[in-house]
């Protein structure tokens, strides 16, 4: 599956330093994987829920949502947006 963006990684661990290694790990898992559909990605990603149309992937022990736009056939990863928590709990990513 292709990652895009990896910049919005690379941002939000430019202010979350400890997120680097955790959100290129999960880079690098998404990018040798192949995911044809929601079970697919769940059973690498135990962490992962599918909110609306979008899916929101735990990351750094719950620490960081990363939320997502997937498509699998073409095998696509969309990155709209990494948070912390508490962000995430506000809501005003959905």
């Amino acid at each position: 599956m292709k990652l895009i963006s990896n910049k919005a990684l690379r941002d939000f661990s430019a202010t979350h330093l400890d997120a680097e290694g955790p959100l290129q790990a999960f880079r690098q898992l998404i990018e040798k994987g192949r995911y044809d559909n929601f079970a697919a990605l769940r059973a690498t990603f135990r962490g992962v829920d599918k909110v609306g149309e979008r899916f929101v992937f735990n990351i750094a022990g719950n620490k960081y949502r990363l939320i997502a736009a997937i498509a699998f056939g073409p095998q696509l990863l969309w990155v709209k947006a990494v948070l912390t928590h508490t962000d995430y709990d506000k809501g005003d990513w959905k």
